[in-house]
């Protein structure tokens, strides 16, 4: 082997590696950010509503900065449950971004978790793009291990959305947030490209990476309630 073609091949090579290497700590960071708000004394996610949900979705550490254009920009991963009640299914890369307008100075990361609470917003989140919002689809979610899911808010969204920030959590509003599938990270995940719903839909094995992530959302979730 030539030096100049050695070079090319680690050339080509370094990229991946780099890029697997953010894909499996993204992914160890969206356990922990689960793990740690499903820990929060009677101010987690509502057990009831997790129990129901569809898919959940985490991005850790979403990104929020700048000065006068206040842009949000983070990358996550959706998990769905089995339709043969198997458990919940490999993660499908997602990247989440909005821009609003306003006097932001300086920067925040914040976690974010949605719970897709039917199959018709599963559908919306696995398409190529889409926005939250729109009457009725994305609402806040409510906090509490115990508390009441009967609120009208609740009972019309496809969507809920939490965020943790600076160790507060809370539901929030993400509305005009757009959230797409990242087709180069599901190919440096799987080997191979796959769109999300090809994932999370088509028995697609989870990497080693992934599997705590997908252990945790089994143990906190098991079933989905009737």
């Amino acid at each position: 082997m030539t030096k100049r073609l050695a070079a090319l091949l680690v050339a080509g090579i370094l990229p991946l590696l780099g890029a697997d290497k953010k894909n499996q700590n993204r992914l160890e960071d969206a356990a922990m950010v689960f793990e740690e708000i499903m820990g929060i004394k009677d101010r987690a996610i509502p057990q009831e509503l997790l129990d129901k949900s569809t898919c959940v979705v985490v991005v850790p550490g979403m990104k929020k900065g700048g000065f006068i254009l206040a842009a949000k920009y983070g990358k996550g991963y959706i998990s769905c449950r089995q339709q043969d009640g198997t458990g919940w299914s490999a993660p499908g890369a997602i990247r989440m971004e909005g821009g609003s307008f306003g006097l932001l100075i300086g920067g925040a990361e914040t976690d974010i978790v949605l719970l897709v609470m039917n199959e018709r917003g599963a559908d919306k989140l696995l398409s190529s793009k889409f926005t939250l919002g729109g009457e009725g689809s994305v609402a806040a979610g409510p906090v509490g291990r115990d508390s009441s899911a009967q609120t009208d808010a609740q009972m019309r969204a496809e969507i809920l959305s939490y965020s943790r920030s600076r160790g507060a959590f809370a539901g929030v509003s993400l509305t005009g947030s757009t959230m797409r599938e990242d087709s180069s990270d599901n190919e440096t995940l799987y080997g191979r490209r796959l769109t999300n719903r090809e994932i999370v839909r088509g028995k697609v094995a989870p990497p080693e990476s992934a599997k705590r992530f997908i252990s945790l959302l089994n143990k906190h979730s098991p079933r989905k309630s009737a």
